[in-house]
């Protein structure tokens, strides 16, 4: 199997500023043509700092990238450090001045095109791979058999240099083997038990197909790789492995293709032509973001309320004031009747409802950070859950409430 090296280039990864996700990016597209990722380093703008560790890389891998760095103020070093690495000197590209002047054109933007006139010097040895969404071209060099690509650290730059470009390349360059991946999703069976459950059959697995336990919130994704020759015999050995878990574990799993949760539900509620309807209070919109990300929601998302004021609850959810004041608003009741509000406002075949402490306070009722209570309503059949999620930030907290919800509505429609 082909290898691969990441080098991300920037101070600002470092210093927790910017989310390298460029690399998640770059590694799935690799993974997908059956080059595997050994490492991703993170490092400063030094040049010391990049040499060093493209000597690591060469040493290393079949394939090597670098993002970031490729900045057009005459103080970048990045391009220094590749002509030191490389043995090699930076010489003036007409075609990419001519390509950079077309592109600053078409944006008015003209006016500083002298000012990014560095981005046209690049190694005198090397191929090009032109930015059509930047400045900063893709510089492509081969040593010792391995390829090297330099990358702008924009990912709307990123995304269609590696897709469109450097995907092409490397199957055409490289004998690669082919990589498939099936995930397998499995619910109301904690880690260390489905692990002993299933050890056997994992243990038997042939060697050139792994696993992987990936947990996410209460869920559990089995993620099987294969490699090899043939696609389609891949395809059908990881079939036929999948097949023998349902004696096992066939009463907990819920998808065996999908990877999401929202998508997941997406296809049931498709499936099974069902409309659903979120009134979210402590999840703050997360809950009917997740839903609307999926492509083709508009078939059975109908709409969403944020009441976070408790009067709201009242006003637009219809939840009765005594209910309130009797259980207080953080309580298995009023989310019953949010959720009944929310299905009689939106006419849906499923309500969700969700009310909680987010903090970092305790709720005006006096809950404690990370009490919820959220409803589920298929129908007219209800089930009210409460979860205590006080180790969570704000943030982490309506996530991990979010896909619970909506892992259980999963779980609820799967037996149906």
């Amino acid at each position: 199997m082909k290898t691969a090296v990441l080098i991300t280039i920037g101070d600002e990864i470092l210093s927790g500023n910017t989310v390298d996700t460029n690399s998640n990016f770059i590694a799935t597209q690799l993974k997908e043509i059956g080059i595997k990722v050994l490492s991703i380093f993170t490092i400063p703008d030094e040049e010391s700092a990049i040499v060093a560790t493209l000597g690591r890389a060469f040493e290393m891998a079949d394939v090597v990238f670098t993002t970031g760095g490729l900045g057009p103020t005459k103080d970048d070093i990045t391009k220094k450090a590749y002509a030191d690495f490389f043995e090699d000197e930076m010489i003036f590209s007409d075609e990419i001045y001519e390509h950079l002047r077309i592109y600053l054109e078409k944006r008015n933007r003209l006016w500083i095109l002298e000012h990014n006139k560095d981005q046209a010097m690049v190694l005198s040895k090397t191929k090009i791979f032109l930015n059509y969404f930047g400045t900063a071209p893709c510089m492509i060099v081969e040593k010792n058999g391995t390829y090297f690509f330099s990358l702008p650290g924009v990912p709307y730059e990123v995304k269609p240099l590696v897709k469109d470009q450097i995907i092409p390349f490397l199957k055409e360059k490289l004998s690669l083997d082919h990589i498939v991946t099936r995930i397998v999703s499995v619910v109301d069976i904690p880690e260390s038990i489905l692990s002993e459950t299933i050890e056997e059959w994992e243990l038997a697995l042939p060697k050139h197909i792994s696993l992987s336990y990936l947990p996410v919130g209460t869920r559990v994704k089995l993620r099987l790789t294969a490699s090899g020759s043939s696609q389609e015999l891949l395809n059908a050995e990881l079939e036929n492995e999948i097949t023998k878990l349902f004696p096992l574990i066939g009463e907990n799993i819920v998808a065996t293709y999908e990877d999401k949760i929202e998508k997941i539900l997406g296809e049931l509620l498709t499936d099974k032509k069902l409309t659903i309807s979120v009134s979210e209070s402590c999840t703050g919109g997360e809950l009917a973001k997740l839903l609307t990300s999926v492509a083709g929601s508009s078939q059975y998302f109908i709409g969403g309320i944020v009441s976070y004021a408790t009067e709201k609850k009242v006003d637009i959810l219809k939840v009765n004031p005594k209910t309130i004041e009797e259980f207080t608003v953080v309580s298995e009741r009023v989310a019953s009747e949010m959720a009944m509000g929310c299905q009689n406002l939106f006419k849906t075949d499923i309500a969700i409802s969700t009310t909680g402490v987010a903090g970092p306070g305790k709720g005006e009722d006096g809950k404690d950070v990370g009490t919820v209570f959220y409803t589920i309503r298929i129908g007219n059949q209800e089930t009210t859950s409460k979860l205590f999620l006080p180790h969570l930030e704000r943030l982490d907290f309506m996530n991990f409430v979010s896909q619970k919800v909506i892992q259980d509505i999963v779980s609820l429609l799967s037996k149906k």
